[in-house]
């Protein structure tokens, strides 16, 4: 009997407007930033979302923690409507954010510490975290004293610690340099899988989408709406750097599927794989 995995996120009918001074100062104008978004991620999934700046990736994602509450439509975390902040669900930005004054160690138990647990608890928790991250014996240091790379390693390990049940990542990787990115790209699918986490994930890396997902979701520009949905049948996906290594060729064909979609200029022997 095949087992159909639990739904962890999902957007049903999803439309978020915004209200805008208007450029001729003749009063509020009002921005359509996504409409009519339907979108599932099922337990253990790793999702990309795709699309034009500007599109509302970042605003699917503040709705999906509850920061954002949808003009139109519905959002659900285990089958539970999203009405306010969600303790449920991680959420991992671009900054790592990190408290420049309190330890790495001390800024990874931050959420712990506000949930009420209790000293030792957090402590385990925090060093256990920090050991998958790759930053034993870095626990004491401070946030200045790390490279940018250490940093996002910190706060993935401050985004697990609260044990949420889903990730959302936005474009955690972007303002790191290459060989940084594709390590970090690592660390984060070998712990997503080892903490059997589930995640939706927006990237511009066409490639990243393709190495670290089960599948990708393409929007339009704004009004942004899913256009495409592409089922990643590659093996490895809790190793890219593997996937990368023995399924160049079909990474490349994904990513000029995907161009084409977004409609970009370059060809695909032109993206680094």
């Amino acid at each position: 009997m095949t087992i159909i995995p639990e739904t962890r996120i999902e957007y049903r009918g999803v439309a978020k407007q915004f209200a805008s001074n208007s450029a001729d100062g003749g009063g509020e104008e009002i921005i359509q930033a996504v409409q009519d978004v339907d979108l599932k991620v099922a337990d253990g999934e790793v999702v990309s979302l795709i699309g034009p700046s500007g599109c509302g990736k970042s605003t699917l994602l503040n709705m999906g923690s509850g920061l954002y509450l949808p003009s139109a439509g519905e959002v659900y975390v285990d089958r539970e409507r999203v009405d306010e902040p969600n303790p449920h669900v991680g959420f991992m930005l671009q900054k790592d954010l990190l408290l420049a004054w309190r330890t790495i160690r001390k800024n990874v138990e931050f959420g712990l510490e506000i949930q009420g647990i209790a000293a030792d608890i957090r402590r385990e928790r925090a060093m256990d975290l920090l050991a998958k991250c790759r930053l034993t014996g870095f626990e004491n240091h401070y946030p200045h004293q790390l490279s940018g790379g250490m940093r996002q390693r910190a706060a993935l390990a401050r985004t697990l610690a609260v044990d949420p049940k889903v990730l959302l990542l936005d474009e955690p990787f972007s303002a790191l340099d290459a060989q940084t990115k594709m390590i970090l790209q690592q660390d984060l699918a070998e712990t997503l899988a080892a903490e059997g986490k589930t995640a939706l994930f927006i990237t511009h890396d066409l490639v990243e989408s393709v190495a670290l997902s089960d599948r990708v979701f393409v929007m339009s520009a704004r009004p942004g709406t899913i256009i495409e949905e592409i089922d990643v049948g590659l093996p490895d996906r809790n190793n890219p750097m593997a996937r990368r290594q023995d399924s160049q060729k079909q990474i490349g064909e994904y990513v000029a599927h995907l161009m084409g979609l977004l409609h970009v200029g370059e060809t695909a022997a032109e993206i680094e794989i």
